[in-house]
């Protein structure tokens, strides 16, 4: 255990290092960018530094959470801090959603009167944008997969890396047909893009928030798996939710015959284990208990259980 401790301190201070080296190289490029942009005429560039902004935000808000998920967990937060986590994912991608609907204003404005852009600008300065985005983002992209406040600030990166490449794409063209439009067209395409990644990142935080069950977890499934093992003869009260990501949590009432605290202890146990293995669930909260179960009542009515007792 001591060592699985420091492993998670060494990742996450690994992390936050990467996170900082990010910040650092997106700031430099926003600066340069803003400047292009200015320079080029080019929507593309100055929609890109915009974003670039929001993820230097972006960036800065996880690596505040991440430093307060570590703190250990107290009386007025029993849970520690591992939902600032998800409250950053909100953030950003709520933030995205906002860019990306002012990226399709402006666009819209410039594709009414095109204005010139200096196509040379737009492909240098757009070049070196894809590289710095990459960079970045293959800075914050380990351990994304199983973190939604990494993962917010990784799509973030890779949205940039995506739409520094459209505006390059964009730049060759005009360079040589002198089709201005594609510039705020190109604009479009990335605020689309953003708003896709975006929404999946926005849906799956409030899922969390509002303590919906793991979109991968199939609960007839899990109570099958449950009331297979051996002196569980039912289940009621259940609730399934996620402090993180990767974080799950159980609770319920387990119905078994009336037997000693310790036979009930090895029914928790193989439950627990059960839980763990086939549904990553590694916190369950098993009360057991031996009448009063209403079999059809899966799913408890906190509400009512309240009002029932006043």
């Amino acid at each position: 255990m001591v060592h699985e401790h420091t492993h998670i301190t060494d990742l996450s201070r690994s992390t936050i290092r990467r996170l900082a080296l990010s910040i650092g190289l997106t700031v430099v490029f926003v600066v340069f960018e803003v400047a292009a942009g200015l320079f080029a005429n080019s929507l593309a560039l100055l929609t890109d530094a915009v974003h670039n902004v929001t993820d230097v935000l972006a960036l800065a808000l996880t690596w505040w959470a991440l430093r307060a998920a570590a703190k250990p967990a107290s009386s007025g937060k029993t849970y520690g801090y591992h939902r600032a986590g998800i409250l950053v994912a909100l953030v950003n991608s709520t933030t995205l959603v906002l860019i990306s609907l002012a990226i399709f204003y402006d666009a819209y404005r410039r594709l009414s009167a095109p204005p010139e852009v200096k196509a040379n600008v737009l492909i240098g300065v757009g070049a070196a944008a894809v590289v710095v985005n990459l960079v970045t983002a293959l800075l914050v992209r380990r351990g994304s997969e199983h973190d939604l406040n990494l993962r917010s600030a990784f799509v973030h990166l890779m949205g940039d890396v995506f739409s520094t490449v459209g505006a390059v794409a964009a730049g060759i063209v005009i360079r040589f047909t002198g089709l201005n439009w594609l510039d705020p067209l190109v604009s479009i395409f990335i605020g689309l893009l953003i708003l896709w990644n975006a929404w999946g990142i926005l849906h799956e935080s409030v899922n969390i928030l509002m303590e919906a069950t793991p979109s991968d977890v199939d609960v007839d499934a899990m109570l099958s798996d449950i009331l297979q093992v051996e002196g569980v003869r039912g289940v009621h009260d259940l609730h399934i939710w996620s402090i993180t990501r990767g974080l799950r949590t159980l609770s319920a009432h387990i119905l078994t015959d009336d037997i000693p605290v310790s036979a009930g202890t090895k029914i928790q146990s193989a439950v627990s284990e059960t839980l763990y293995h086939h549904y990553g669930i590694a916190h369950a909260t098993l009360q057991l208990e031996c009448e009063g179960c209403i079999p059809a009542d899966l799913y408890c009515d906190i509400t009512s259980d309240i009002h029932h007792r006043h």
